[in-house]
């Protein structure tokens, strides 16, 4: 199960909004071991497109750096799908690479700016798609 807050949650959802009609994409980052994701990190889609996401490799090794440094992990890897429901393509597959990582889309597809996102979660470990429940908590306390 993903445990999200939901101004993170709601962050990851403006990022995908404000990206459409591209693909947006980031990484939500939290103590390693912890499964906790505290720390919202909207990145580029190097590939600028509807279709098709790629974290640029430049801003991506300074974010995994900065992580490494503040002892953290990737604990949520998100994008958005503009055109499809929320569910993991095959390229999505492809490049799932965080075995412990929890895979979240949002899909833009049915939204008209005010309608509601699909926002679901997934493991992906060996090409194997494993969706699982989210529990959004309130974390202004």
């Amino acid at each position: 199960m993903l445990t999200i807050g939901q101004a993170i949650r709601d962050a990851i959802i403006d990022h995908a909004r404000a990206d459409h009609p591209d693909e947006a994409c980031g990484v939500v980052a939290g103590p390693i071991g912890s499964d906790r994701p505290v720390r919202f990190i909207p990145m580029a889609n190097a590939e600028r497109s509807p279709t098709f996401y790629r974290f640029d490799s430049l801003e991506q090794l300074k974010v995994w750096r900065e992580m490494d440094d503040r002892d953290e992990e990737a604990v949520v890897i998100y994008h958005s799908h503009t055109a499809t429901e929320a569910y993991p393509s095959r390229t999505d597959l492809s490049y799932a690479s965080e075995p412990n990582a929890h895979y979240v889309l949002v899909s833009t597809r049915d939204a008209d700016g005010l309608g509601e996102f699909q926002f679901r979660s997934y493991r992906i470990v060996d090409g194997v798609i494993s969706e699982e429940e989210i529990e959004v908590v309130d974390d202004t306390e």
